[in-house]
């Protein structure tokens, strides 16, 4: 595996363990801490910015990777059309097999560059709907405020409590509503792990030792 493709794959773990400390449950008091200081760090921001000049050279990759796919897949049709001949036969075979092994390695670059582009969208959303799920949990706890503790607003008190009332079940929707979508967020990461611990199997299998010195 090259330099830049080994980049991407730190990169990819790095972004599996991001998208797993995101999911960890947490105090509300420290979750929101944190949060707040990711969302007003300059330190951070000035990461966000070159993380994002990191993805437009991935996916440069991706599509670089994925136009080898096509043209090795175009030139393994060639072959197969060009196997007449018992001694044109055993040539086209040894050719065939440099071929699948380059069809190989291109198809894991593209899965490897797709896979990491794929799970920073999930890692920017799954953020998002996190923000969203504090803000809402604040304005919850707002509503749910002890407000018994100053007489000189019982009568405000009653006559909000019915709208207090909807505004709260309203809100407590909205939650249950995050709570699914992460949930879904969590099991395409998942899947996301899955498939590409099969692909590292299935290379590891074809490549036992010298997986590190063939490139692209």
């Amino acid at each position: 595996m090259t330099l830049y493709y080994s980049l991407v794959f730190v990169l990819l773990m790095a972004e599996m363990a991001l998208f797993m400390g995101l999911i960890i449950p947490m105090p509300f008091t420290v979750k929101r801490k944190m949060f707040n200081f990711i969302s007003e760090s300059p330190i951070v921001a000035k990461l966000q910015y070159g993380m994002k000049i990191t993805f437009i050279f991935i996916l440069i990759l991706f599509v670089d990777s994925v136009n080898r796919v096509y043209r090795v897949q175009v030139e393994m049709s060639a072959l197969m059309k060009d196997s007449t001949g018992a001694g044109r036969a055993a040539a086209v075979g040894s050719e065939r097999m440099e071929v699948q092994a380059r069809k190989f390695y291109s198809q894991r670059n593209m899965y490897l560059t797709g896979f990491t582009l794929f799970l920073s969208l999930i890692l920017n959303r799954t953020y998002m709907m996190i923000l969203d799920v504090l803000r809402l949990e604040e304005k919850v706890k707002m509503y749910e405020g002890d407000s018994a503790a100053d007489p000189s607003k019982k009568d405000t008190q009653k006559l909000d409590e019915g709208y207090r009332a909807d505004a709260i079940g309203q809100l407590k929707k909205d939650l249950q509503k995050k709570d699914k979508e992460l949930e879904g967020m969590k099991k395409q990461a998942d899947g996301l792990r899955r498939e590409y611990d099969e692909l590292s199997v299935k290379y590891n299998n074809l490549n036992p030792g010298d997986g590190n010195k063939k490139g692209n």
